[in-house]
């Protein structure tokens, strides 16, 4: 099943800190894309559920958290964060 990914405004500014603090804009920018890819399709069996809606996927060196609207097939972004904290702001 496909699904729109959208990136709330919270997860956007998360990862535009993470990007402009990277030495790896290359590795987070790949993990981004990544993320995107792989929710778009079978959202809901990506990744481990955390509570209620909210579930969590790793594409080091990013992990999200996100929630899946299966009745509007689109995916939110609630948050990003390093997996492995160096240059983290």
């Amino acid at each position: 099943m496909k699904y729109t990914v959208v990136w709330t405004p919270f997860a956007e500014r998360r990862l535009t800190v993470i990007w402009l603090a990277a030495e790896d804009r290359n590795a987070v920018t790949a993990a981004a894309d990544f993320l995107d890819t792989a929710l778009s399709s079978d959202a809901h069996l990506r990744g481990e559920s955390r509570s209620e809606n909210v579930r969590v996927l790793f594409a080091p060196p990013l992990g999200i958290d996100f929630e899946v609207s299966e009745s509007d097939r689109v995916v939110y972004v609630l948050t990003v964060w390093r997996t492995d904290r160096r240059g983290q702001p």
